[in-house]
């Protein structure tokens, strides 16, 4: 058998044995169906009004529902060779309330309006369990309902609708590439996810949402033969929240020249030539000097240092100490919000987090907790003027609204804060990436991210990358290695000297923010333009001390 009929036969009897045959309202549903259309927006609508009923009746004071489909495929190759084709499809219903004053939550995946109403009542004694040992009730921001509402990622092309050989078609042509420029090793991998959500609750919404991501990437390995050392490249893709089109350069890309860049698309093919050269350069590149330099960071490696050193901490459960047993705390406390002149940065660092940000992987017009989703300041000035906070949070900080930022990684899980996009803000006045080089004396240009390390309080830190190149008095004059830098938060945003504007903005982003015990992962984007940092402290990770 060819190769492409097995991969074609292959991908058929993967989705025969992901097809689920779940029971709706007590009625079996086509599989074939259910797996082109999903679950009738009707049929939710009735099943979470049964929980909504069912809970209220028990004494819930609040009660919010949400019914999931979830899809995940990976398509992984090395070399000439498939590695591993999966699809997973996740379905069932979350319900959570307040009784008592307390929270409590029940899920389950057996999809009926008896099932959904034992849940519903389920959740309810979870909460006045609760209730026993708790002492200050919930405090829940007022929120409107919603009537009935969509949002759709707005896509022009499902990445489950493309069939798995063009799929593979593509990573073994982008392997192939590296393989025929040198490289030793080469693997490729396209991740998708749909999730299918719809929230009710007491307050009166009923919000259908339609959610996709996609994450292509590579990676690219030469090794030296003579000193058995090698080096790597990862592919300058960001996940994104698209369809499958992030894959199809646009012609105004490829006039611009951007693709690479992926400032709306992204030219894998192109990139992982580049990425081979790229290897075989840092085979010869000279190690770098410790001391003191200008950093000059493309988005593809700063949106790793906003994700730590600026979105965690951040975060008003962490700074409350809700996250101390398991991902740390943070620096930004309270004090420092409320004396309204903390200078996080410098005078030009702007941060601002948000929901909708077309392309971007936290995009929802709605978050888990029927909250529609805006954007707000977090950093104005170089000064800490807000955190991430969501219903139960919100009096904290004087808010009168949640800020929207409520997820969860299913439908089994407790929805709880995640990370908005965090995205430091483009300069203001126009600046280029070769205008900001040019008036260095002695600097590192970092492209990709690398290694990181932070502390529990995410102030300490240490950050590499994926291609490092030396500036000497204005110019670019050859590409370094074994380059990390090290320094605090504060000292590193203070440091910031200039930002590229706005044709310079570009999203970064990870598919698998882990935070909360039992753990979940969330997709995150963060946006930047190229930024300059000066005199930050600049190691050697290949000396030994």
């Amino acid at each position: 058998m060819k190769r492409k009929d097995f991969i074609q036969m292959s991908a058929m009897g993967l989705g025969a044995l992901f097809a689920p045959n779940f029971r709706l309202m007590g009625n079996p549903v086509d599989p074939a169906a259910f797996l082109n259309d999903g679950m009738d927006v009707t049929l939710k609508k009735q099943l979470a009004d049964v929980a909504l009923n069912a809970a209220t009746a028990k004494g819930a004071t609040y009660v919010d529902v949400r019914i999931g489909r979830y899809l995940n495929q990976i398509v992984t190759t090395r070399e000439t060779r498939v590695q591993n084709i999966a699809n997973t499809e996740s379905f069932g219903a979350g319900i959570r309330v307040i009784a008592n004053g307390c929270w409590g939550f029940a899920a389950t995946n057996e999809v009926t309006k008896e099932a959904i109403a034992r849940t519903a009542e389920k959740a309810v004694a979870v909460a006045k369990a609760n209730s026993r040992v708790s002492d200050s009730p919930v405090q829940l921001a007022p929120q409107k309902g919603y009537g009935d509402v969509k949002w759709n990622t707005p896509i022009e092309q499902s990445a489950f609708s493309v069939p798995v050989k063009d799929k593979v078609d593509l990573l073994l042509k982008v392997n192939g590439i590296a393989l025929a420029g040198g490289a030793n090793f080469v693997n490729s991998a396209i991740m998708a996810i749909n999730e299918q959500k719809f929230f009710a609750s007491t307050d009166g919404s009923y919000i259908d949402q339609d959610v996709h991501r996609l994450f292509p990437t590579f990676t690219v390995t030469r090794i030296d033969r003579a000193s058995g050392k090698f080096e790597t490249r990862k592919s300058l893709s960001s996940p994104v929240g698209m369809g499958y089109e992030y894959l199809t350069a646009s012609a105004a890309d490829k006039v611009a020249g951007v693709t690479t860049r992926y400032k709306s698309r992204y030219d894998m093919l192109e990139d992982v030539k580049n990425a081979t050269a790229d290897v075989e350069q840092k085979l010869k590149a000279k190690s770098v000097e410790p001391g003191k330099y200008d950093l000059i960071l493309d988005p593809s490696h700063l949106w790793l240092t906003i994700h730590e050193s600026v979105a965690h901490p951040t975060e008003l459960d962490r700074v409350l100490g809700y996250e101390a047993n398991y991902a740390g705390t943070s620096f930004l406390t309270l004090d420092k919000w409320k004396s309204k002149n903390f200078k996080f940065g410098s005078d030009i660092v702007n941060i601002h987090a948000d929901k909708l940000q077309k392309g971007s992987l936290g995009a929802v017009g709605y978050d888990d907790e029927g909250v529609k989703c805006g954007e707000w300041e977090i950093i104005k000035d170089g000064v800490l003027v807000n955190y991430q906070a969501i219903r139960d949070q919100a009096h904290i900080i004087g808010l009168n609204a949640s800020q929207g930022c409520c997820y969860a990684q299913s439908w089994s899980d407790v929805q709880f804060q995640r990370m908005p996009n965090v995205s430091l803000q483009p300069g203001k006045a126009k600046l280029s990436v070769s205008d900001m080089i040019k008036n260095v004396e002695k600097g590192i240009y970092i492209i990709g991210d690398g290694s990181f390390s932070i502390d529990q309080q995410r102030y300490n830190f240490q950050f590499g990358g994926q291609t490092f190149y030396e500036v000497r008095n204005g110019q670019i004059v050859g590409m370094l290695k074994d380059v990390a830098y090290q320094a605090n938060t504060q000292e590193f945003w203070n440091s910031c000297s200039a930002i590229a504007d706005a044709s310079d903005y570009r999203l970064g982003g990870a598919f698998n923010d882990g935070k909360g015990q039992p753990g979940q992962s969330n997709a995150v984007s963060h946006g930047s333009s190229t930024t300059r940092f000066n005199g930050v402290n600049v190691i050697n990770t290949a000396r030994k001390i």
